[in-house]
C-alpha cells in the first residue's frame, strides 16, 4: 500500500462496482407502448434495442430515430404525417427497423430531398419493411447508408401534373450493399433509381405509371432480378454501369423501350421477357461486351435497335417472334449473332431442317441495303415505292453477305428456347419469410 488513507478500501469498492457492471451487461432491450401524444418522449427516451409499439392513430412528424438499433413498430395502424414539412422520418443510426408504419405528409423539396423515409450515411444494416408511403416526395431516400433492407413495402407516389416533377419511389446514392426485394411502386418518376453504387440487388418489385422502372447510372456489380414493369415509359434503363446482371425481369406494355443499355458493359442479359411495347423491345446504343442470352422479345414496334459502335457481344439463344421490324442495326460492320454454332429463334424466318437438329439450314438476314438506306437517310422514304429501291433489294439479296455488312445470324433455331418460371413480384404478407434471398444470385 502506499500509506493514504482508505487507498484500500476505495480500490476494493471499484473492483466490486465494475464486477457487478460486466456481469449485468448492457440493460435488456424493452418493448414500450406507445401512443401518439406520448410519442416525442418516447423517441427521446429510447435505449439501444427498444422497441417502440405505435398504437393506431396519427403520430406527428417529422422525426429524427439517432438511437442504434431501434425497433418502430406500426402494426400497420399508426400514421406518421409530416403534414408536408421536410423529411416525415430521418434515419440517423444503424440497425434501426421501420416496420408495419404508414408514412405520409413529406415536404415538396426535389433539392433538398424531402421523403417519406431518409436514410443518412450512418444508418448502416437499416431494415425498411412491410410499410405503406403515400403521398410523399421521394418515398425511400438512401443516401450513403451501406446494407439496408429495403423489403415488402408499398409506395405511392404524389401525383404530380408533369412526371419529372415528381421524386422517385426508391432512390439510392452511394448504398453498397442495400437489396430492394418485393416491393410495389406506383406514380412515381422512377421506380428505383440509383446512381454511384456497387453490390446492390433489386429484386422481385412490381412497376406501374412511372417513367423508368429501374434507373441504373454509375452503377457496379449489381444484380436485377425477377421484376415487374407495366405500362410505364421505359422498363429497364442501365446506363454508364458496368457487370450488371440483369435477369428474368419482364416488361409488358410498357412505351418506349422495354429494355435499353447505354454505355453498360460486361453485363449478362438474361431470361428477360419483353412484350407489346409500341417502341422497341431492347435498345443497344454503344454498350460492349455483353452477354445477351435466352431472352425473349414479343410483339414489338422493333425487336433490337442495335447502334452506335456495339461490339463484342454474344447475342445467342434469343426469341423474336411477332415483331413488326426484328432488327434495326445502324452500322457498317459484319456481325455474326451466333455463339458456338447456336444463333436465336426468328418468328419470320421460313427456312428448312433436313438434318433434324433444331438449327435452320439458311442463315438468317434481317435487313437489306435499302433498310439501311433508310435509317441512315430518312427523306429518301419519299423514294420506297420507286423501281431503284426494287433493284437494289434485289441485288442486295444476291450479294455475298461479307459485301453488305450489318447483321447476319448463321445458324437460327427453329424453335423458341421455353421462358423461365418468373416467381410473382410485389409486396408479400407480414410472416411471410422477410426479405427475398433466393435467387437474387441465380
Amino acid at each position: 500500500m502506499d500509506g493514504r488513507p482508505g487507498m484500500a478500501a476505495r480500490l476494493m469498492a471499484a473492483t466490486v462496482t465494475l464486477a457487478a457492471t460486466v456481469a449485468a451487461g448492457p440493460a435488456p432491450a424493452r418493448d414500450i407502448p406507445v401512443s401518439p401524444a406520448a410519442f416525442a418522449q418516447a423517441l427521446r427516451a429510447a435505449r439501444p434495442g427498444d422497441r417502440l409499439v405505435l398504437h393506431g392513430g396519427r403520430y406527428r412528424g417529422p422525426i429524427v430515430i439517432a438511437v442504434p438499433g431501434l425497433i418502430l413498430d406500426g402494426r400497420q395502424e399508426a400514421v406518421v404525417d409530416a403534414g408536408g414539412r421536410g423529411r416525415v422520418i430521418t434515419v440517423d443510426a444503424p440497425d434501426v427497423t421501420i416496420t408495419g408504419v404508414i408514412v405520409t405528409g413529406s415536404g415538396p423539396s426535389l433539392p433538398a430531398e424531402d421523403s417519406g423515409i431518409f436514410l443518412t450515411k450512418r444508418a448502416r444494416g437499416a431494415r425498411i419493411v412491410h410499410n405503406r408511403l403515400r403521398d410523399n416526395l421521394i418515398g425511400i431516400n438512401v443516401k450513403g447508408a451501406a446494407d439496408a433492407v429495403i423489403a415488402d413495402n408499398t409506395v405511392i407516389g404524389r401525383p404530380l401534373p408533369r412526371l419529372n416533377d415528381r421524386g422517385n419511389g426508391i432512390q439510392l446514392w452511394n448504398a453498397p450493399g442495400t437489396r430492394v426485394e418485393h416491393n410495389a411502386i406506383r406514380q412515381v418518376r422512377d421506380g428505383i433509381f440509383v446512381t454511384t453504387s456497387k453490390r446492390n440487388v433489386f429484386a422481385y418489385n412490381s412497376f406501374r405509371r412511372l417513367r423508368f422502372a429501374v434507373h441504373y447510372m454509375y452503377t457496379q456489380d449489381s444484380t436485377v432480378i425477377g421484376n415487374l414493369s407495366t405500362g410505364n415509359h421505359v422498363g429497364y434503363a442501365l446506363m454508364y454501369s458496368y457487370r450488371i446482371r440483369a435477369i428474368a425481369n419482364r416488361s409488358f406494355g410498357d412505351r418506349d423501350h422495354g429494355l435499353m443499355l447505354n454505355y453498360v458493359s460486361y453485363s449478362e442479359i438474361r431470361d428477360n421477357w419483353v412484350r407489346d411495347v409500341p417502341g422497341k423491345c431492347l435498345f443497344f446504343y454503344n454498350a460492349n461486351l455483353n452477354r445477351l442470352v435466352h431472352n425473349r422479345f414479343e410483339r414489338c414496334g422493333i425487336g433490337i435497335h442495335f447502334t452506335a459502335g456495339s461490339e463484342r457481344n454474344e447475342i445467342t439463344e434469343n426469341a423474336f417472334i411477332g415483331n413488326r421490324r426484328q432488327v434495326k442495326y445502324v452500322g457498317t460492320r459484319y456481325l455474326d449473332w451466333s455463339v458456338d454454332g447456336r444463333g436465336n429463334y426468328w418468328s419470320d424466318l421460313a427456312a428448312f431442317d433436313l438434318d433434324g437438329d433444331g438449327i435452320a439450314d439458311s442463315p438468317y438476314r434481317p435487313n437489306d441495303i435499302v433498310d439501311r438506306i433508310l435509317w441512315s437517310t430518312p427523306d429518301t422514304r419519299h423514294f420506297l415505292s420507286s423501281p431503284a429501291f426494287a433493284v437494289l433489294r434485289m441485288v442486295s439479296a444476291q450479294l455475298p453477305p461479307v459485301l453488305v455488312g450489318g447483321v447476319v445470324d448463321t445458324a437460327p433455331l427453329m424453335r423458341p428456347p421455353p421462358l423461365p418460371h418468373y416467381p410473382r413480384p410485389g409486396p408479400r404478407p407480414a410472416g411471410d419469410g422477410g426479405s427475398a434471398q433466393a435467387g437474387a444470385g441465380a
